[in-house]
């Protein structure tokens, strides 16, 4: 052991295998920097000179035209000078990093061997504390004859196993710290040498040592341990479908399947998520869909509609095909921002719960849409129209364009806008934000719009998809989906966390997931019970992630 102990190195032993590179890149650096003084320096200087310029409003037109004329003057010499030096100063980086590449690869070895050996003796120390501290504590407990005493010594030797492994995982965090730091260094001198300037390669490394740095397996299994599962429940349904039903699940067709009917899904889930980003959520979504479904399918219907509204047949037969479906878009999106324009009201006005609010909603928009036209399903619409706003090209379809135009537009409004910014604030805390200005009222009910606008259009999209059909008990259960695929994604229900790539993940999972199980011929009431146990896991990871930040 003695002689393994010798791989490993003091601090000063480090710096002084250190040192000759310190002292040759150094004197290279020394250098360079004499060359670039007058020259990129000065630019760069020079440069933020003519920016203030631009910006300073005390000097008159004509005193600032003057002083930027006079330092683009001498910015001009200074380019002169940094032109003449660059290739004096790309000599000596090459040779720099000529001496890096040879020689800095020995001294980080040399540091990796000390930190390996080093992880071993703190590992064989711990052992030892935890050795000696239990020896001591059977030898205390021996001695006690009361059953308070015993309590109280097994609380103190808890702590002080506790104590132990602090100072356990102290050392191993100082041994991580000294290696990613050699690490580190070599990338030190060359953003010297460089100016920032680094290679594919070199950000690569760079990006992979800090991930392996900071990598930690409980925030990895909380953050990834649901994909990991669900990954892993696809796989497997992937390598036993052939052999239950003699066909494979990952083909071609089946992904174009899958992508499609995640499509209008993906209108809704985009929607409810600017919801649960306010700590709320929707329970009318299925309802909302039902409504649309029928809206759309009346308008858009081959010829005459044969059932009946509030006891009036209506007939559009005389719009032209184009006009129909625009109207149909409209009015399926009129109707769904009307009742989640009133369900936002309230929840920002009263302070209402989202879920009171909503299943309000769901229960008035159902009794409505039943009553209205008796339950009935109000047949196909025109068949050129699927061609029409969702043709396949070489059997590709194009619906998946309008999911991905949907993700492009709310990507947009959540990351690059200030409604979108507020959203996040207002779901972070709703009281700081009132606080510095932000009108809570204001981007509750806009977040309530835009999942209306998102709900009308989604159910358009479904009705073109499906050739019609539309009835007041379409879409039962969507919402579960919307909000699970939400959940799945990442979108917290502790409000101002998530992000659109999640939500988009979630809707693809859990379309694969019932794709899959629908293929195998599960039966339909049983996927619920997947659904239901994905929800419960991801609900409760979200749960543990908030309790450890806490």
């Amino acid at each position: 052991m003695a002689k393994e102990n010798n791989k490993i190195l003091t601090a000063e032993q480090e710096l002084k295998l250190r040192q000759p590179i310190d002292d040759y890149v150094g004197k290279i650096q020394a250098k360079i920097n004499g060359l670039r003084e007058n020259g990129t320096d000065r630019v760069v200087e020079l440069q933020n000179d003519i920016d203030s310029a631009k910006r300073d409003h005390i000097l008159t037109k004509q005193e600032k035209e003057i002083a930027i004329a006079k330092l683009k003057n001498e910015l001009d010499k200074a380019k002169a000078v940094e032109t003449q030096n660059r290739g004096e100063v790309s000599k000596l980086i090459g040779d720099a990093e000529t001496y890096l590449k040879a020689n800095y690869d020995a001294y980080y070895q040399a540091v990796v061997a000390s930190c390996t050996e080093e992880r071993v003796l703190a590992r064989e120390k711990y052992r030892k504390a935890v050795a000696d501290l239990e020896k001591e504590h059977q030898a205390a407990v021996a001695k006690m004859n009361s059953q308070n005493e015993v309590k109280e010594e097994k609380y103190v030797h808890k702590n002080r196993l506790f104590d132990a492994k602090m100072q356990y995982e102290k050392d191993l965090q100082e041994i991580k710290d000294r290696q990613h730091a050699a690490f580190d260094y070599k990338y030190h001198l060359i953003d010297m040498l460089r100016m920032s300037k680094f290679t594919f390669a070199e950000s690569f490394a760079q990006r992979w040592e800090n991930y392996k740095y900071t990598f930690n397996r409980r925030d990895f299994l909380l953050r990834n341990g649901l994909y990991i599962a669900i990954v892993i429940i696809f796989i497997i349904l992937c390598a036993i479908t052939p052999i239950v039903k003699n066909v494979p699940l990952l083909t071609y067709n089946n992904v174009l399947n899958i992508l499609q009917q995640a499509s209008p899904r993906m209108f809704l889930a985009l929607g409810v998520a600017g919801l649960i980003l306010l700590a709320g959520t929707d329970l009318s979504i299925g309802r909302m869909v039902g409504m649309g479904m029928t809206t759309a399918t009346i308008i858009m219907h081959q010829g005459i509609n044969t059932g009946s509204v509030f006891g009036h047949i209506f007939d559009f037969t005389g719009l032209p095909t184009p006009v129909k479906v625009v109207f149909a878009l409209v009015m399926c999106i009129l109707f769904c921002t009307f009742f989640t324009t009133i369900a936002g009201c309230f929840t920002a006005r009263f302070k209402m719960h989202p879920f009171i609010s909503t299943m309000a909603n769901m229960l008035i928009i159902f009794g409505l849409t039943t009553y209205a036209t008796k339950g009935v399903s109000f047949g196909a619409i025109e068949s050129t129209i699927p061609n029409m706003i969702i043709p396949k090209i070489n059997g590709f379809p194009t619906i998946i364009l309008w999911a991905v135009a949907a993700i492009a537009i709310v990507w947009f409004i959540w990351n690059k806008t200030t409604f979108g910014k507020n959203l996040y604030a207002v779901g972070g805390n709703s009281e700081a934000a009132a606080v510095s200005g932000i009108s809570v009222f204001k981007v509750t009910v806009g977040a309530f719009i835009l999942a209306g606008i998102l709900y009308g259009f989604g159910s358009w999209l479904e009705c073109i998809r499906m050739f019609g059909s539309g009835s007041a008990a379409y879409g039962q259960g969507w919402e579960t989906d919307a909000i699970a695929a939400c959940v799945v994604g990442g979108v917290s229900f502790t409000g101002g966390i998530g992000k659109i790539s999640g939500v988009v993940v979630g809707v693809l999972i859990f379309t694969a997931l019932t794709y899959s199980l629908t293929i195998l011929g599960i039966d339909t009431n049983l996927q619920f019970i997947f659904s239901g146990i994905i929800i419960l896991v991801a609900v409760t990871l979200d749960c543990l992630k908030y309790v450890q930040k806490k």
